[in-house]
């Protein structure tokens, strides 16, 4: 008999134990989950700062609340089951809460990787198509682009223009305040024609103090039209400096421009960039600060 009891005392004993067993880990799995989901939150906003604003944030901000509804209903669950003895049984749940919050913090950290990769390769990409000193595209993209555009003008027989563009005895604002003012003219140049474009409209350096603007979709004389704007906007709005004195000091520019356009005698972008150049040294030729469209003041 009194083998017995203590037998049966010795099995309560294993008993009990097992079932504490069980229950600190289904807390630790459970508390786990929280920590999980607590880390996921934080790299889901860290996620949302990197998104441009927009509908894609407003995605991620939605999931962002229901990780914190996954983090209350965790606690919840918690709390609820904390004095509650368990047997392996009740490890399920736990479990299945846990390896949830893994897949949250996982797919987490994963979009904020790919997210982040992504706009270092947007960077990487800017860098490589833009002129670093006026922020303009440089001429590797220009190239690239204008051949784009005139493959497509000429298959869809759409009308394409170019403008190419030069400052004005660029060397006498060198020579007279100094090669630093000269970059200033340039990037004051750059924002000029920036401002004054379409958005479809391409603006990049085409070499030293040249730029040559793509506008798809226009004809010769709505291009010239343009060119003429351009001309009196950067006649108008002076670029402010800061002279020896420490006063300021307005520079007034003005720009030569040729309009070159795709017609039946320019059937490939090579042309076209002659055409332009042409135009634009007969502008140089007859007195600068002044718009020379190609084939209409060319004798052509």
């Amino acid at each position: 008999m009194a083998l017995s009891i203590c037998s049966f005392g010795r099995i309560d004993y294993h008993y009990v134990i097992a079932m504490n067993t069980f229950s600190i880990l289904a807390h630790a799995l459970l508390l786990s989950a929280v920590v999980l989901l607590a880390t996921s939150l934080v790299l889901v906003r860290r996620l949302i700062t990197q998104l441009p604003t927009g509908s894609m944030r407003s995605r991620w901000h939605l999931l962002s609340l229901l990780v914190m509804a996954f983090i209350a209903s965790y606690l919840s669950y918690t709390v609820v089951t904390w004095q509650a003895h368990h047997n392996w049984h009740d490890l399920i749940v736990p479990a299945v809460f846990f390896f949830g919050a893994c897949f949250v913090w996982l797919t987490a950290g994963l979009a904020l990787r790919t997210t982040k990769d992504l706009r270092q390769l947007v960077k990487l990409e800017h860098e490589n198509i833009t002129d670093p000193l006026l922020g303009i595209y440089n001429r590797r993209y220009l190239n690239r682009k204008l051949e784009e555009e005139t493959t497509r003008a000429l298959r869809y027989k759409m009308p394409l223009s170019i403008l190419m563009v030069d400052v004005d005895h660029f060397k006498r604002i060198n020579d007279t305040y100094g090669h630093q003012v000269g970059d200033q003219a340039l990037i004051h140049l750059s924002k000029v024609l920036l401002d004054s474009v379409r958005n479809l409209d391409v603006v990049a350096r085409y070499g030293g103090e040249e730029v040559l603007v793509i506008v798809p979709d226009t004809a010769p004389q709505t291009a010239a039209e343009l060119a003429k704007r351009l001309n009196q906007y950067v006649e108008s709005r002076a670029l402010t400096i800061t002279n020896s004195n420490g006063l300021p000091q307005e520079i007034r520019m003005t720009i030569s421009i040729g309009v070159a356009s795709l017609d039946y005698r320019t059937d490939n972008m090579q042309k076209l960039l002659e055409r332009a150049d042409a135009a634009l040294y007969q502008a140089k030729q007859n007195g600068r600060n002044q718009v020379v469209v190609s084939g209409a003041h060319l004798g052509e």
